[in-house]
C-alpha cells in the first residue's frame, strides 16, 4: 500500500511568556507529519528540543531522508532501527499509529490491549520567576491538585518556600532542569522535605547524577534528561525512583511503550511528561499515561491557541483524545 508524506513546521503562541532555567519562550515551534493512505491519513506532532541538538530545520531533514522508507510501507518496529530517538521519529511513529488507527477503525487503546482510558489529573507548570511572582502565579492556580514549578537557581529555597505558601494544599513537584549539583544535594533535598514536595525531576546534570547513588533521598528523584531510550533504565535504578517518559524524548509511542514496561521492571515509577506542544502531541501521550503515577501534559494549557479539535481539558482533567484528533 503506497503512501504519501507530509511534514510542515508549524508555530503556536504561548500565554505570556514560559521560561525555565535555560531561557525563556513564547511560541511553540512544532513539526507535524501527516501520513496518507487509501483517502485517510494520520498524524504525529514532534517538539525539536535544542538542549538534544535538534532543530526545526534538522527534524524536518531527518523526516526527509525518511521519505522513501515511509511511502514504501515501512513499520513501526522498523523504525526503531531506521531512525534514532528524538523528535523526528516520535512524529513518524505517531503518525504511523493514527493511520493504523484510520484504517482499521480501530481505535489505538484497543490496539494495545488496554482498557478504554479515561480522564486523568494533570500538572500545571508554573514558570520560573522571582520568588514573589511565583507566589503569585501559585495562589492564583491554588485551586487545581498537582503543580509543576521550574527551579534550577541558586535562590531555590526561597523559590521553593515562595509556591507553597502561595499553594498550601497543591502537591508540588519540583523540575530543577540539570540545574543542581552534588555539593548541594542534600540542602535541596531537605528543602523539598521541608515543603512537602511529591517529586523531585532531574536535579542534577545527566552526565553527572552519580552522585544520586546510595544518597539519602528524603523524596521521590525522578530521571528526565537522563532517560530516553529503554536500555537507559536498568542504569539508572540505583539512583532514581521515577522515569519521566516523554514522546519526543523516546522517539514515539512504540519505544514510550517499552520504556514504561522497563521502568516498571525495574521497580520504578512513572512519570508521563511532554514539550510545550498541542494536543496534537499530547493525545497519544494520554494513552501512555493512564497507569502513570504523575501526569504532566498540560502543554496546550500554556498555550494562547490550540488545534482544533483539541484535548478537553476541564481544570487539572484531561480527557481521552477524540478520534477527529488523533487515535
Amino acid at each position: 500500500m503506497r503512501r504519501s508524506l507530509l511534514a510542515i513546521p508549524e508555530t503556536f503562541p504561548i500565554a505570556g511568556t514560559f521560561t525555565i532555567s535555560r531561557g525563556a519562550k513564547t511560541k511553540a515551534e512544532v513539526v507535524t507529519c501527516t501520513i496518507g493512505a487509501s483517502g485517510v491519513v494520520g498524524r504525529g506532532e514532534c517538539v525539536p528540543y535544542a538542549r538534544y541538538g535538534e532543530s526545526v530545520e534538522g527534524v524536518l531533514a531527518s523526516i526527509e531522508a525518511m521519505r522513501g522508507a515511509i511511502e514504501d510501507g515501512v513499520g513501526r518496529e522498523d523504525l526503531l532501527d531506521l531512525m534514532p530517538a528524538g523528535a523526528a521519529r516520535n512524529a513518524v511513529d505517531c503518525a504511523l499509529w493514527d493511520l493504523e488507527a484510520k484504517l482499521s477503525g480501530v481505535p489505538t487503546w484497543q490496539v494495545l490491549g488496554s482498557a478504554a482510558p479515561h480522564k486523568l489529573v494533570t500538572a500545571y507548570t508554573l514558570s520560573l520567576g522571582e520568588p514573589e511572582a511565583m507566589e503569585r502565579q501559585a495562589a492564583r492556580e491554588a485551586w487545581r491538585p498537582l503543580l509543576k514549578i521550574k527551579v534550577g537557581t541558586p535562590d531555590d529555597a526561597a523559590r521553593l518556600r515562595a509556591v507553597r505558601a502561595g499553594a498550601p494544599q497543591s502537591a508540588i513537584i519540583v523540575d530543577a532542569n540539570e540545574g543542581w549539583r552534588p555539593e548541594n544535594l542534600a540542602r535541596h533535598f531537605a528543602l523539598c522535605a521541608e515543603t512537602r514536595v511529591a517529586l523531585v525531576e532531574q536535579p542534577l546534570p545527566a552526565g553527572d547524577d552519580a552522585a544520586l547513588r546510595g544518597h539519602a533521598r528524603p523524596v521521590p528523584v525522578c530521571a528526565d534528561e537522563s532517560v530516553h531510550r529503554t536500555e537507559d533504565v536498568a542504569g539508572l535504578a540505583d539512583r532514581y525512583d521515577a522515569i519521566n517518559i516523554k514522546l519526543d524524548k523516546a522517539g514515539g509511542l512504540t519505544e514510550a511503550l517499552a520504556l514504561r514496561a522497563a521502568a516498571r521492571a525495574h521497580g520504578l515509577k512513572v512519570m508521563v511528561g511532554c514539550m510545550v506542544g498541542t494536543s496534537l502531541g499530547m493525545a497519544p501521550a494520554v494513552l501512555l499515561a493512564q497507569d502513570a503515577d504523575f501526569v504532566d501534559l498540560d502543554g496546550p494549557l500554556l498555550l494562547a491557541e490550540d488545534r482544533v479539535p483539541g484535548l478537553h481539558y476541564d481544570g487539572s482533567d484531561v480527557y481521552p483524545p477524540e478520534a477527529a484528533l488523533w487515535g
